[in-house]
């Protein structure tokens, strides 16, 4: 599945979720469908630096495309990691670098988010934006 379906499925998943409750829900069932992550690799190197919760992320790139691997300690960050997973994951470096954001704003992800939350978010983005720039180089 392409990045524009990806971004499509979520539209659509978020778009009649109007409670905020509701969304929150979704977002953490996000989380629990990434795969188990490797205590192993639950090492400083792949922390993600500025969330406040803790925040693991590691990629593989194979055949030309970069494969991500995430996990937090808290439900809800899970679960926004695992929706950048979601979307980015088996896609080019290249795709990962001209990605545009807009999908956050069109499911309202930042929008429901504490400040706090939203500045995890934005280290998580800019993790994988930086992972797919020395990947494309």
């Amino acid at each position: 599945m392409n990045l524009a379906a990806r971004e499509e499925e979520l539209v659509e998943i978020f778009d009649w979720i109007e409670d905020e409750t509701d969304r929150y829900v979704q977002i953490m069932d996000y989380g629990k469908k990434l795969p188990a992550f490797p205590e192993q690799e639950r090492i400083e190197e792949n922390e993600v630096k500025g969330c406040q919760s803790k925040v693991w992320l590691t990629y593989k790139f194979e055949n030309g495309k970069l494969h991500f691997q995430a996990d937090s300690n808290t439900a809800i960050t899970k679960g926004i990691v695992a929706i950048l997973v979601y979307l980015w994951s088996d896609l080019t470096p290249q795709e990962i670098s001209e990605a545009s954001l807009n999908i956050l704003d069109k499911i309202e992800l930042r929008k429901h988010l504490t400040s706090q939350r939203n500045n995890g978010l934005t280290a998580m983005v800019q993790k994988m934006k930086t992972v797919a720039k020395l990947a494309n180089n």
